[in-house]
Parts: structure tokens; sequence; C-alpha cells
């Protein structure tokens, strides 16, 4: 098994080694899932954009699985005030963005924003690189276990307004489930939990993985949320 605390200066390696059975569908779904799959936005073929990741983080809650996401801030440039994965820019000092530099950047920045112990993490997966247009950033999900769960929080109000989480049984609530509508046209699954709606980037990974891992229930797609132009 490698944790992150394992592995400074050496090589991160994702393992599947002692995994919860109820994970045996969502690392079916990493596997064989390809990325016109998960989005119709991929990285730029010149190779543009700036390199992130971000930690899909499964735990396991009083209500069974469960994810862990937080809430940007609202003084943010970038999406502002938005649900999201923890995750964020790479730094050289986590190496080879096309070998480990985005686990070690999505265990980091996770530790960052959230005051999370990456020891405690079992990486267990990597989804394909995807792209957001409206930031220009190129993003590797990386998908991990937590193993040995640690106190979270908000570590830096300027970056995060709050941290939480969302048990998966509330993901695949169709009462809770609705598609966003931005002014610009653009329409996208969203998920109106724990007092947030989750849309955008996030609800996209989520909306995928649980269709992929067979977790989906059928939902009414004709219902909708309204985005303002700030969104």
């Amino acid at each position: 098994m490698t944790r992150a605390s394992d592995t400074q200066g050496g090589p991160l390696t994702p393992s599947k080694e002692g995994l919860p059975a109820w994970l045996d569908p969502v690392v079916h779904a990493v596997r064989t899932v390809s990325p016109r799959q998960l989005s119709r936005f991929l990285p730029p073929e010149d190779g543009a954009g700036r390199q992130s990741a971000v930690l899909i983080l499964f735990g396991e809650g009083e209500r069974g699985p469960e994810l862990l996401l937080m809430e940007r801030a609202s003084s943010l440039r970038s999406h502002a005030g938005q649900p999201s994965f923890p995750g964020g820019a790479l730094d050289p000092e986590d190496g080879d963005p096309r070998g480990d530099g985005p686990l070690r950047a999505a265990l980091r920045e996770a530790e960052e924003e959230t005051g999370l112990d990456p020891s405690g993490v079992q990486l267990f997966g990597v989804l394909p690189r995807l792209y957001i247009p409206v930031s220009g950033f190129v993003v590797t999900p990386v998908l991990g276990w937590w193993r040995e769960p640690s106190p979270v929080g908000v570590v830096d109000p300027n970056e995060t307004a709050r941290v939480f989480t969302v048990p998966v049984v509330d993901l695949t609530d169709p009462a809770n489930r609705a598609t966003a509508v931005h002014p610009s046209g653009h329409r996208g699954p969203a998920f109106l939990v724990e007092s947030a709606l989750v849309w955008g980037f996030t609800a996209g990974i989520i909306d995928r993985l649980l269709h992929f891992a067979g977790w989906e229930r059928p939902w009414d797609r004709e219902k909708q949320v309204p985005l303002d132009w700030r969104a």
C-alpha cells in the first residue's frame, strides 16, 4: 500500500489493495472510462493550459460512503463561492505533470485547503485529464480512499469558505438532482446538497462517476436551477 507519508521524494503510486468492496464499481469505472465519456472539454492539443489536480476523496461516514467537498471563498478571482473538490495548480516541487506530480499536488492542496492529513489517504486511481475553458486549467482528477479519517476544516478563509462531506446516498437521491442553466445557455448536472448548489466541473465529475459506477438513479432532467452571470 502506498501512502503520501511514505513517499517523500520517492514515487507515488496508486494502490487498490485493501479497499472496501463498495468502492469496486468506482475502481472499475476509473479503469474503463474514456476522456470523452467524462467531458466534451479536453486539454488543448498544443499543450496549453495550467496543469492542476483535484482530490476526489471517498470516506465512510454515519450514513455510508461520502465525498469530501469544500466551498471556495467568495473573494476568489475564479470559481468564487463554488463548491468543489480540494485541489489546485501544480507547483514545481510536485514533480512531473505527466508522472506523479498531479497525485502529489492533489494531496498537498487538500492538506493546505482542508487541513486533511495526507498520511490517512490511500490513492487508488486517476481519471483522464480534463479542461476547464473558463479558467484555462488542465485538471487531473485523483481518487482516494480516506482510510484513516482526520479532522478537516477551513485553513485559510481567504481561499475556503467551508469544508464539508456529502453522503453518496444524498447525491444519488433524485430529489437532490437538477440541471443547472447558465445565462450563456450552458446546461449541466447539479446537486442540491448540504445547503449548497454543486454545479460546473465538480458536478460533472460526480455525475459521471455515479453513472459509470452504476449508482445513478433515474432523476428529472427537466428540473432546472438557474445560475446568474456571476457564476
